[in-house]
């Protein structure tokens, strides 16, 4: 049944059904990350955005592609290497002569699910042709501003930047992330899964979509009516206001940070099957969600994310819980 505003209506036993089974079709093949999943699968019903980071090899692409084969509508995914142009991604304007005008043709970012694979292995000119898309939703070229569709969402893979030949995302393109996280190797026993899965093929590309984009509409719908107590948005703004008072940090986290941090919370109380947050909620998600939105001050750089992560864990620890 439709809503006032043309969206899908789900009762609470289809939305937790539909979470479910999109988690289970991830996993099937993404195996021994069911933790890395469902932080994928907040920030896609909070409609956001997600930086997958770590060493080649150990499942960032993986996990983008599982996520947007499990969701109807369209997916392109961009490999981004050091002669990538802005107008690779964004598409450009070019003269028809049969036409006798230019026409639009779109770029890869026109579809539902972007894979931004290896995204800091181009110039920060080329990153930043993705900040209007993630922010506004919307491209402009040439004097055309055109809409992105919807349900929109960037998976971005990024390598350490020890690693040769990567460039640091801007902190602008850095704060339209709302998760920032470390995928890990897999546990023993899940290793051997996967070696023994991949005799015949790739899994991934065996899997068929669980949910199509009004469903996933519906599902960010409904996020946005979970309920967030006074007191939770207190103690957000506490941990938020610790970070700007830290003498171990430059730059505390920024008001879209505090935005970010809420809406991530209400979508993981979402998936956990609630319809309201909990402290444990906003503690959870305080170092994915924060942890790139702060500048640390200089002897924090050798170890920058542990170092910070720690810092943002200790400060978490510092602030009181509503009760």
């Amino acid at each position: 049944m439709d809503g006032q505003d043309g969206v899908l209506q789900l009762e609470r036993w289809e939305a937790t059904e539909l979470i479910q089974r999109l988690e289970a079709n991830v996993n099937r093949v993404v195996l021994g990350k069911a933790d890395v999943v469902r932080m994928c699968v907040v920030a896609l019903l909070a409609g956001e955005h997600v930086l997958l980071e770590d060493v080649p090899g150990v499942g960032k692409t993986l996990i983008g592609k599982a996520l947007a084969k499990s969701v109807t509508g369209t997916f392109h995914r961009v490999q981004f290497t050091p002669d990538l142009m802005p107008a690779d991604i964004t598409g450009s304007s070019i003269y028809d002569p049969k036409a006798q005008k230019f026409v639009v043709v779109p770029g890869p970012i026109f579809a539902n699910i972007v894979l931004a694979d290896e995204i800091n292995r181009t110039t920060p000119r080329t990153q930043s042709a993705l900040l209007e898309a993630m922010a506004e939703r919307q491209v402009s070229i040439d004097a055309q501003t055109l809409p992105l569709p919807e349900p929109f969402m960037v998976i971005a893979t990024q390598n350490p930047l020890e690693f040769e030949g990567t460039y640091p995302l801007p902190e602008s393109q850095l704060d339209r992330f709302l998760l920032r996280i470390s995928v890990g190797y897999p546990d023993r026993d899940s290793e051997r899964t996967l070696i023994e899965a991949h005799k015949l093929g790739q899994p991934v590309d065996e899997l068929e979509p669980v949910l199509d984009c009004q469903q996933v509409l519906a599902l960010q719908a409904a996020v946005r009516e979970v309920h967030v107590e006074p007191a939770i948005v207190d103690y957000i703004l506490d941990i938020v206001n610790a970070t700007r008072r830290s003498p171990d940090l430059h730059v505390g986290v920024s008001v879209r940070g505090s935005l970010a941090l809420y809406r991530a919370s209400q979508a993981l109380a979402f998936v956990n099957g609630r319809d309201y947050v909990v402290p444990d909620d906003v503690k959870r998600l305080v170092v994915p969600v924060l942890a790139h939105r702060v500048i640390p001050k200089g002897y924090l750089h050798g170890e920058q994310r542990s170092a910070v992560e720690a810092l943002l864990a200790r400060l978490v620890d510092e602030v009181p819980v509503p009760t």
